[in-house]
C-alpha cells in the first residue's frame, strides 16, 4: 500500500539522520516538492513597528515567502524597503511586475500600485484612483487565496479601517490559514478587531508570537498532507467526526464533499499540531469547544455583493425584464436564497430587482419577498444587522452605495427599503422543507461543497419549488447536471436557467428529519414499580370472564390505531409483515378487512352503532363466523373521539332445504353474485375515499407549506422583535444612566447655587408668574416671615417687616413691561434695603416669573443722610459768600449756581445749567473762556481764567474765575467746584 511504503521509506531515512549539530536546517514540508507557502502581511497605521517586530521573530531557514502590503502615500517615494531590511537577514525587495516569488524573501508593495499574485508571480497594476478609499490588502489576499489555495497564509497587523477582512474570508474559503495581531498589542486595533469580530482569526496573538505559530502550522500541515490517505481507519475516524458533529449540532456533514471536509479538518489539525485524524478525534472528544470551532470552520461561506458581476448584469438586463413582463402590474414575486451566508447575495438580488423595476417603460410596480436561509446562525444574525465594512466599496458602485446604503461609524448599513424585502432564517437545505411557489431561486456557490448524491436530489427539488418560467441562478462553477426536461439555459456563461413545464413526472425526494416514535405500554408499569398490589377477588373473576366468555373488544382512534384490546385477538388480527404497525386495518385477517373498513367509515359518520352479521374469517386454515359491531364513542368524556370495535363469534348459518333444481350450482352462483356486489360496493367506497383523501392530502400539503412559510416569517419577525427589544432595552439603560448622571449633576448644581446664594448674604426670593413663592434664601426669612412650608403661597399672603406696600403692584408691572425696578424700602426696626425686581429668564430666553433681591442698604442710607446734612451746610455756606459760586459734573456741565450768581445775572438757575452760563459771558471773551474750560477738563487741572460777565442791567464786569476738580479715593474726578471774584475795579486801575 502507498501508506506503508512511505512509512518504510521514512523509517529507512531515520536511520541515517545525523546528529542535531551536524544536521542542516530542514525545509518545511509542502504538498509538492517545488511549492512553498506564501505569507501575505497586511498593515496600515502603526503597522511599520508591527512588521519590523514580525520579521525579527521569523526563524532562520523558515522556507516561507513574505509579501508586505501596506497603505502608502501614492505621491511619496517609498522608504519601506530600507526600513525593513534592518529587521531581517532575508532579502527585502520592492516588488516588480511579473517577478517570481522565492522562499525566504520579503517583497514590499511599491507606492501608487496595487499588487496581486498569479501562478506564483507578482503582478502590479496602477491605482484606479490616487486618493480616497483603496483596499490593496483585500485585493492581494483574494489573489493569494485563488492562486495558492490551501498554501495561502494571511496576516493582519495594526491598522485603521477594515481592509483585509474580506481577503481573509477568501483565504479561509480556500482552506488557507489566517493569523491576526491581538487587539491588546496593536497600536491601532481597527483592522485586527474587524477580522476577529468577523470570526476569521485562526490565531490571534501578539505580533512577536505569530511567526512561530505560522511555522508550526506549516510544518504539521505538510506532514498531514503526506499521511492523509483516506484508508479504512481514517474513514472510520472521519465517520466518528461526523457523528460528533451530528450529536452536537444536529447537522449531518456526511453528504458534503469529502475533499472539502478533509481540507477543513486538516486545517484544524495543523493549527493544533496534530498529525493524524485518529488523534484529532480523541482531541475533539476531550475538548467540546473544538466541535463548535470545527462546525464554524465547515460553515465558512465566502460571499460578496454582486459576485460575478456579469451574472447580475444579465439578470437585470434580460432575465428579470422578461419575468416582469409576464406578470400584471402590482404583482408579487417570491425568491429563495439558500446558503445566503451573511446576506450579501440576498441584498444584491433585492437591489437588482429594484433597479430592474425602475428601468421599466412604462413605469410599473411590483413587490419581491426574498427568503434567505443558511445553516450558520451567527451568519444569519450578521445578515439581519445589515452592517458591512467600508471595504464593500470595492464591490458596490458609488451609485448603489448612495442609493441603497447609509454610512455610519461602523461602515455601510443597508437601508430599510432593501432590508424589508428580505426575510432571514436558519435552515438546513438537506433536511428542512423548502420554500415553494418561487419565481427566483439563487443557489450560488453552495452546490460545489455538496456531494453528487445530494446535488442529484436537490435539482428536482428546485424544479418543484419554482413556478413555471421561474429563474434558477447557479454559481460560476456549478451546473444543473443530468436533468433532462427540467431547465433551459438562458445564458450558459452566467449560469441562468428557466424552469420548463415538463409533462413527465419528476421524482422529488423531500428533505426529512428523523424523529423518535412513540410506543404504547400496558400495565407493565405497575410491575416495574416493584410494589405488590393487594389481591382483589372481584377483579380476578372479572378478568377470567372477559378472557373466556366475553367478545373481543378493541379501542381505536379515528385512524384505526389500536389503543386498547380486551380479550384474545389472535383469531381476528395478525401482525403485518415489515415495520411494526399497530393499525387495525393492517392487522385484520382475511375476510374481515373489507367489512371492517366499510363499517368503520360508516360509524365515523353516524351517531349509532354499525352491525355487520355473519362475516366469515379465515384463520389458521379454518373459518370462523363473527358479528362485527363498530361504534364511535361520545361518553364518557375520557373516551370521547375513540372508536369501539366488538367481534362476537357466531355459529355457521345453516342453509334452508330447497327443492331439487336442474341447475345444481344455483346456490353457488347466488353466493358469487352477492360477493361480487359487495366487492363492487367496496371498490366504489374505496375509490371515493381515495379521492377524498387525495383532495384532503393536497389541501393539507398546501396548508402545511403555507403554515411553514408563515412560521418561518413569524420566526424572523420574532427574532427581529427580540433584537429590537434588546436594542431598546440597551437604549433605555443608556438613557437611564444619562438621566441618573443629570440628576446627580442637578443635585450638585442645586447645592452650588444654594451655597452661592447663602454666601452672598443677599436675600433672594423667586416668584412664579402668579407671584407664588418658588424658592428663597435663608437671609430672606429675616425680612419676610417665610418658612419652608410657604413654598407655593402668594407673596401677598405673607407677613413682612418691610415697609413696601406697593411690592405686589411693582412685581406685576415688571412682569408686564419686563423692565426691572429698584427701590429703597425700610423696616420697622430701622433697617433699609435696596429692593430689585427683575424678570426670571430661562435658558430658552422665556420669562418664567420674577427674582427679587434685598440688599442691605442701612449703612449707605446712614451715610447718605449724613452727606445730605453736610451738603446742606456747604450749600448754606456757599449761599452766604459774596462771590459767584458754581459746581459742575465730571463732564463739565454746570449743575449748581448760588443765590449771588442768580441775583447778579438776573437769570433763573435752570437756564444757567449745562452750558447756559456761557451766554452771560462777553462775546469777545466767550471763545477764550470755553477753550480754557475744555482744556482744564481734558487735563483735569485747575481752571483759572478772566472774562467779563453781564449783569442784570446788561453791563459787563470783569471776574476772575477759578475751579478745581474734586477726586475720590481712586483719583477719579467726581465734581468741579469754582468761584468767580469781581476784579473790574482792578482792571480799571
Amino acid at each position: 500500500m502507498p501508506g506503508r511504503a512511505s512509512k518504510t521509506k521514512r523509517s529507512q531515512r531515520s536511520k541515517a539522520v545525523p546528529k542535531p549539530s551536524e544536521r542542516a536546517p530542514r525545509p518545511i514540508p509542502t504538498r509538492d516538492g517545488n511549492a512553498f507557502p506564501i505569507v501575505g502581511i497586511g498593515a496600515s497605521a502603526g503597522g511599520l513597528e508591527a512588521i519590523e517586530a514580525f520579521l525579527k521573530a521569523v526563524p532562520e531557514h523558515s522556507g516561507l515567502a513574505f509579501v508586505v502590503v501596506q497603505h502608502l502615500d501614492p505621491t511619496q517615494k517609498g522608504m519601506l524597503v530600507e526600513l525593513l531590511q534592518r529587521s531581517t537577514a532575508m532579502p527585502v525587495l520592492q516588488a516588480k511586475n511579473e517577478q517570481r516569488v522565492e522562499p525566504e524573501h520579503v517583497y514590499v508593495i511599491p507606492p501608487n500600485k496595487d499588487i496581486s499574485l498569479a501562478r506564483g508571480a507578482l503582478r502590479l497594476q496602477a491605482l484606479t484612483r490616487r486618493r480616497g478609499l483603496n483596499l490593496p490588502i483585500d485585493f492581494f489576499f483574494r489573489s493569494l487565496a485563488e492562486d495558492q489555495r490551501e498554501r495561502a497564509i494571511g496576516v493582519v497587523l495594526s491598522g485603521m479601517g477594515s481592509d483585509g477582512t474580506l481577503g481573509l474570508t477568501a483565504i479561509k474559503e480556500h482552506a488557507g490559514a489566517t493569523f491576526v495581531q491581538s487587539i491588546e498589542s496593536a497600536k491601532f486595533d481597527s483592522m485586527p478587531r474587524s477580522a476577529i469580530d468577523a470570526g476569521l482569526a485562526d490565531v490571534a496573538a501578539p505580533v512577536e508570537e505569530l511567526p512561530a505559530s505560522i511555522v508550526a502550522y506549516v510544518k504539521h500541515a505538510g506532514h498531514i498532507v503526506r499521511s492523509a490517505a483516506t484508508d479504512d481507519r481514517e474513514q472510520h475516524a472521519l465517520d466518528k467526526i461526523f457523528v460528533l458533529l451530528r450529536a452536537h449540532t444536529g447537522n449531518d456533514f456526511s453528504l458534503y464533499k469529502k475533499t472539502t471536509i478533509l481540507r477543513r479538518i486538516e486545517r484544524r489539525m495543523g493549527l493544533h499540531q496534530i498529525d493524524s485524524i485518529a488523534h484529532y478525534v480523541r482531541f475533539v472528544r476531550e475538548n467540546p469547544r473544538e466541535i463548535e470551532l470545527l462546525f464554524k470552520e465547515l460553515l465558512i461561506g465566502v460571499t460578496s455583493f454582486f459576485r460575478d458581476s456579469a451574472t447580475w448584469d444579465q439578470l437585470k438586463e434580460h432575465a428579470l425584464p422578461d419575468l416582469l413582463a409576464s406578470r400584471p402590474d402590482g404583482g408579487g414575486f417570491r425568491a429563495w436564497v439558500p446558503g445566503c451566508s451573511t446576506g450579501e447575495e440576498a441584498y444584491s438580488l433585492a437591489m437588482v430587482f429594484r433597479e430592474a423595476i425602475e428601468g421599466l417603460e412604462p413605469k410599473r410596480n411590483f413587490t419581491l419577498q426574498i427568503f434567505a436561509t443558511d445553516l450558520d446562525r451567527d451568519a444569519i444574525d450578521r445578515a439581519r444587522q445589515a452592517i458591512y465594512p467600508d471595504t464593500i466599496s470595492a464591490d458596490v458602485s458609488p451609485e448603489r452605495l448612495r442609493r441603497f446604503f447609509i454610512q455610519d461609524e461602523r461602515g455601510y448599513r443597508v437601508n430599510n427599503e432593501i432590508r424589508e424585502m428580505v426575510v432571514f432564517a436558519t435552515q438546513n437545505i438537506g433536511t428542512d422543507p423548502p420554500f415553494t411557489k418561487l419565481d427566483i431561486l439563487s443557489c450560488r456557490n453552495l452546490l460545489i461543497y455538496l456531494s453528487s448524491e445530494l446535488q442529484r436530489k436537490l435539482m428536482p427539488l428546485f424544479h418543484y419549488a419554482l413556478n413555471p418560467g421561474g429563474i434558477l441562478m447557479l454559481g460560476s462553477s456549478e451546473t444543473i447536471g443530468q436533468t433532462p426536461g427540467m431547465f433551459a439555459a438562458l445564458d450558459t456563461k452566467s449560469r441562468l436557467y428557466r424552469k420548463l413545464d415538463t409533462t413527465s413526472a419528476v421524482a422529488v425526494t423531500f428533505p426529512s428529519s428523523v424523529s423518535a416514535s412513540t410506543g404504547y405500554h400496558d400495565d407493565g408499569e405497575l410491575e416495574r414499580s416493584g410494589r405488590k398490589q393487594p389481591v382483589n377477588l372481584q377483579s380476578l373473576v372479572d378478568k377470567q370472564l372477559l378472557q373466556r366468555f366475553a367478545p373481543l373488544g378493541m379501542l381505536c382512534n379515528e385512524k384505526g390505531d389500536l389503543l386498547y384490546i380486551s380479550g384474545r385477538a389472535g383469531k381476528y388480527l395478525e401482525p403485518s409483515v415489515g415495520k411494526a404497525n399497530m393499525n387495525v386495518f393492517a392487522m385484520a385477517r382475511e375476510g374481515l378487512r373489507y367489512e371492517l373498513s366499510g363499517a368503520f367509515t360508516s360509524a365515523l359518520h353516524r351517531d349509532r352503532a354499525v352491525l355487520v352479521r355473519g362475516i366469515k374469517i379465515g384463520a389458521n386454515g379454518s373459518t370462523q363466523h363473527v358479528d362485527l359491531t363498530v361504534q364511535r364513542l361520545t361518553e364518557p368524556k375520557e373516551l370521547r373521539g375513540g372508536v369501539l370495535i366488538v367481534l362476537a363469534d357466531v355459529p355457521e348459518p345453516t342453509a334452508p332445504a330447497r327443492a331439487p333444481s336442474r341447475s345444481g350450482d344455483r346456490p353457488r352462483v347466488t353466493e358469487l353474485e352477492e360477493q361480487l356486489q359487495r366487492t363492487r360496493e367496496e371498490v366504489q367506497t374505496t375509490r371515493e375515499e381515495m379521492q377524498t383523501s387525495q383532495e384532503e392530502l393536497k389541501s393539507t400539503n398546501e396548508e402545511l407549506q403555507s403554515t411553514n412559510e408563515e412560521l418561518q416569517s413569524s420566526n424572523e419577525e420574532l427574532t427581529t422583535s427580540k433584537e429590537e427589544m434588546q436594542s431598546l432595552n440597551e437604549e433605555l439603560q443608556t438613557v437611564n444612566h444619562e438621566l441618573q448622571a443629570k440628576v446627580d449633576e442637578l443635585s450638585r448644581t442645586n447645592n452650588d447655587m444654594k451655597n452661592l446664594l447663602n454666601s452672598t448674604d443677599i436675600a433672594t426670593l423667586f416668584l412664579d408668574g402668579e407671584l407664588r413663592i418658588r424658592r428663597f434664601t435663608t437671609a430672606t426669612a429675616k425680612i419676610i416671615k417665610l418658612i419652608p412650608m410657604d413654598t407655593g403661597r402668594s407673596i401677598t399672603d405673607i407677613a413682612t417687616d418691610l415697609d413696601y406696600p406697593e411690592l405686589a403692584e411693582d412685581a406685576r408691572e415688571v412682569l408686564r413691561t419686563l423692565v426691572r425696578k429698584e427701590r429703597q424700602a425700610g423696616t420697622r426696626d430701622g433697617r433699609w434695603f435696596l429692593v430689585r425686581i427683575m424678570p426670571y429668564r430661562t435658558l430658552e430666553n422665556k420669562i418664567d416669573g420674577l427674582v427679587l433681591t434685598f440688599s442691605d442698604a442701612t449703612g449707605a442710607r446712614v451715610l447718605e443722610t449724613g452727606l445730605r446734612g453736610r451738603a446742606d451746610e456747604l450749600r448754606e455756606m456757599a449761599e452766604s459768600l459774596p462771590n459767584l459760586v458754581f459746581s459742575c459734573r465730571p463732564d463739565g456741565a454746570c449743575d449748581y449756581v448760588n443765590r449771588r450768581w442768580i441775583e447778579y445775572t438776573g437769570i433763573a438757575d435752570p437756564e444757567q445749567y449745562g452750558d447756559g452760563w456761557l451766554t452771560q459771558v462777553h462775546p469777545d471773551d466767550r471763545m477764550r473762556a470755553r477753550d480754557a474750560w475744555r482744556a482744564a477738563l481734558t487735563t483735569e487741572t485747575p481752571y483759572d481764567c478772566d472774562f467779563r460777565i453781564r449783569n442784570r442791567n446788561g453791563l459787563y464786569r470783569w471776574f476772575k474765575t477759578r475751579s478745581i476738580p474734586i477726586r475720590d479715593a481712586r483719583g477719579s474726578v467726581q465734581k468741579w467746584y469754582g468761584t468767580s471774584t469781581d476784579v473790574d475795579d482792578l482792571k480799571g486801575t
